[in-house]
């Protein structure tokens, strides 16, 4: 992710979410030299999902992920999500961990099916509208 990707990296999440990350958390994303990282996929030139993740010791821990609505179900989460996991492993991650929205029913689904397993439940973690958070770990090799 770079900062003229931004424009449409925040249209996403402000479709996505209820509680959207602002411009100045994307940028100071940007400008973290790792464990930062920050992807994004495109289309025709045009910015279709992103994955904000921190690769701290063996664990890579996913921040944000989202995909353009009209763009949805077509496979790019899963794509976005399998490179990320090789790139983590390939700086010697052996886990990644999440938090999800539980009424976040469609990316439950991808985590799951990506070999998530839900390990927990963070008790009023989001808010507008106060909601909780599932805890979810993959193992990585």
């Amino acid at each position: 992710m770079q900062s003229e990707h931004l424009p449409d990296v925040l249209r996403i999440e402000q479709a996505s979410y209820p509680d959207p990350w602002s411009h100045a958390s994307f940028s100071k994303e940007l400008g973290s030299s790792p464990p930062s990282l920050a992807i994004v996929a495109r289309r025709d030139e045009a910015v279709v999902g992103y994955v904000v993740a921190w690769l701290v010791l063996d664990e890579a821990h996913i921040g944000n992920v989202a995909v353009a609505p009209e763009t949805r179900r077509q496979g790019i989460g899963h794509m976005m999500m399998e490179w990320l996991q090789g790139h983590a492993i390939e700086q010697g991650c052996t886990c990644s961990t999440l938090e999800v929205r539980d009424s976040n029913t469609a990316a439950k689904q991808l985590y799951t099916q990506l070999g998530y397993l839900t390990v927990g439940r963070r008790q009023q973690y989001y808010r507008n509208p106060r909601e909780d958070a599932i805890v979810m770990v993959k193992t990585i090799k």
